[in-house]
């Protein structure tokens, strides 16, 4: 079962979210290098982020990772299992 990490948004500046976006790339790469994070992004309005990840594991690897977490950029987090359906 894949897994979604929901991020609220820290209020951080966008200065200093772009100040860490390099460090958090890196992380976001290497998880899709080994197919753990299928898709990734901002939400409109810096409303927040969402990530689709392999797995509960990743999701949890990934926040315990993730210099947005380590350094205090994110609100909340949410990491919600997901039975993925595909509707025609």
């Amino acid at each position: 079962m894949k897994a979604v990490v929901l991020y609220e948004s820290g209020g951080a500046s966008m200065e200093t979210i772009m100040a860490v976006y390099p460090r958090h790339k890196l992380i976001v790469d290497a998880f899709a290098e080994r197919g753990e994070v299928l898709a990734i992004g901002a939400f409109g309005g810096r409303d927040g982020s969402m990530g689709v990840f392999r797995d509960r594991q990743a999701a949890e690897a990934f926040v315990a990772q993730d210099p947005f977490v380590l350094e205090g950029l994110v609100g909340k987090i949410i990491i919600r299992d997901w039975n993925e359906t595909l509707m025609k």
